[in-house]
């Protein structure tokens, strides 16, 4: 019998060996959980995290991508029959901005409840939540401690609906999503967002042999994995269906920016700092033959340095993906318009307060339009300075922080995160309206308004959600001081957020009636009404909508009129002006 092992630690930057020994692989201990593969007679080893917690790490879904295999679309992973795989510790990342990494690195986390334990009985398959993690498509990695779902799965648990959780690394920056017409020649683009589809894939296939149910999948990600999220759900313009039933997306669905240059400026930019920039790299095949033999540490010293020289100017989003006639075969907004994508229940939202890191605190309004957002027209811009006037925005005096910082915060915050979110739930909706009758769309968005961040004048900040959602409050014990960050409620919020979470992987909604004995955010109601009637303005009846408020002095069900949604969004939804936010 083979014996597979896949060895976790090496110097920085060096490539990950797999190394096949046959006395390498000892008896594992009689406490390893154990899940064999009958199919292949492949049998993983896990581990035991915490007490009702068991997980399986770095399970290799996808071929090394390095050397020939860079850039191009993610081949599946092939362990030979008779295997028994150490995935009792964690793998390397994808190349990124420091950390132990390799080319090496489509692998997955699989962490399910205790199996035989507290409600998991032997011959039931449970839900499953996949996790797509964040951080601009440029860094990210499952093994972030801010995404470990032990608490998330114990909630499950306590609450009597548990779910298995999963993981997937993918490529990022210029190797997940280098752009150049030789690339499109060979179907070569967006290759981070195929291997996000090969791992959806190995779980559509391989996930009843850890216990779980294969056609109760939801995909769930934050920020660029929200933004992921969609994209699995518009993949393909929904002609090969979708291996997941339903998705949640968290500040991030559509992204402004889509269908700009910005991708292919950043391959040319890159292609020029390391010496590959001959003649056009866009389209010279010398070009991509000299970037795909470069050393990894020296294409990533390139990427990173072009990734700090347009921060100022995109905070940091230099790749994003690519219309590519395939996986995305136009426009994310034309496909979400037109309903080119699979029908599923979703839920979407973002933060009180969720673009403030990420606005410039030197420039009035109109300047941060022009940097940020410069295909706007100038009547455009004149427009969305009117829908935001100054009037609406208070200064923090304590924080130094001026009125055209807020209102520039909050037209950020509702181009990138909020407006999209009702465009696509609205796309959504309208879907299940015209095609199934369903009274109620299962759509839900949430504002979320809590967070334990201690940054003063800033607010509930991007990525606040994550530590209620994962359960982590005090995911490293009694830290110092970390008490002192926590309000009352917080552990409560907490508590119901997660398990609305876990409860909407079980039953396709985030709520559950006050009178059961089982927890979540009460009465959250579906985004849209019982029927499809538009009488004047569409892009302003899709922010019309129900919105969850979490946390915060006002939780619950509200329409935020006091944000003006309706007027703005129903201006910054309008197809000549999303055309003009290049999405």
């Amino acid at each position: 019998m083979l014996h597979f092992r896949a060895l976790p630690l090496r110097c920085l930057f060096a490539l990950a060996l797999l190394t096949f020994n046959s006395s390498a692989q000892a008896q594992a201990p009689q406490s390893n959980p154990k899940v064999i593969d009958t199919a292949r007679d492949i049998t993983y080893i896990g581990i035991s995290t915490v007490p009702g917690v068991e997980k399986f790490l770095n399970i290799p879904y996808g071929k090394d991508t390095s050397g020939e295999r860079r850039f191009k679309t993610p081949e599946p992973a092939e362990l030979p029959e008779g295997t028994v795989y150490d995935a009792t510790e964690q793998g390397l990342m994808c190349p990124q901005s420091g950390g132990w990494m390799s080319e090496d690195c489509l692998n997955l986390m699989v962490a399910r409840p205790t199996y035989g334990g507290e409600g998991w009985r032997e011959g039931k398959t449970l839900p499953v939540m996949v996790w797509i993690y964040g951080g601009g498509l440029f860094d990210g990695n499952i093994n972030d401690p801010r995404y470990q779902p032990d608490s998330l799965i114990l909630q499950s648990v306590e609450n009597r609906l548990p779910v298995i959780f999963v993981s997937m690394n993918y490529r990022l920056n210029i190797f997940g999503f280098a752009s150049s017409s030789t690339l499109r020649e060979t179907n070569d683009l967006n290759v981070g967002l195929k291997d996000q589809r090969l791992a959806l894939e190995w779980v559509k296939e391989n996930i009843h042999f850890f216990g779980g149910d294969p056609d109760r999948v939801t995909i769930l990600g934050q920020s660029s994995g929200g933004l992921s999220v969609a994209l699995q759900i518009l993949a393909y313009g929904g002609s090969k269906g979708a291996p997941f039933r339903s998705a949640i997306m968290q500040s991030s669905s559509l992204q402004p920016a889509s269908t700009s240059s910005i991708t292919q400026d950043s391959f040319n930019a890159i292609a020029e700092l390391t010496g590959c920039g001959f003649h056009d790299p866009q389209n010279s095949a010398e070009s991509l033959s000299c970037l795909r033999n470069l050393p990894m540490a020296t294409l990533l010293e390139a990427a990173e340095t072009h990734h700090n020289s347009m921060f100022d100017r995109t905070d940091g989003d230099v790749f994003l993906p690519t219309i590519d006639d395939d996986f995305l075969p136009m426009a994310p907004s034309e496909l979400a318009r037109r309903g080119m994508f699979v029908k599923m229940p979703v839920l979407i939202g973002w933060t009180q307060d969720d673009a403030t890191k990420f606005t410039p605190g030197d420039k009035d309004s109109r300047e941060f339009l022009r940097l940020f957002f410069p295909d706007l027209s100038e009547v455009t811009v004149e427009k969305i300075l009117d829908l935001y006037p100054e009037r609406d925005f208070d200064a923090n005096v304590e924080s130094n922080l001026g009125v055209q910082f807020y209102r520039s915060a909050q037209i950020m915050r509702d181009i990138l995160f909020v407006c999209p979110s009702f465009l696509f739930g609205w796309s959504i909706a309208k879907k299940y309206w015209d095609k199934n009758n369903l009274i109620y769309p299962p759509v839900y968005f949430f504002d979320f308004n809590q967070t334990t961040e201690d940054d003063p004048g800033f607010g509930v900040v991007h990525s606040s959600d994550l530590p209620y959602v994962f359960g982590n409050l005090n995911r490293d014990g009694d830290r110092e001081g970390e008490e002192g960050h926590l309000k009352q409620g917080d552990y409560e919020v907490e508590k119901r957020t997660s398990r609305s979470w876990s409860t909407f992987v079980n039953i396709g909604a985030p709520s559950l009636p006050s009178e059961t004995d089982r927890e979540t955010l009460l009465e959250w109601e579906e985004g849209y009404g019982n029927r499809y009637s538009v009488t004047g303005n569409e892009e302003e009846a899709m922010s019309d909508a129900k919105v969850y408020v979490i946390g915060g002095p006002r939780p619950g069900i509200n329409r935020l009129e006091e944000q003006k949604l309706k007027e703005r969004c129903g201006f910054l939804n309008r197809e000549d002006v999303v055309k003009e936010l290049k999405y």
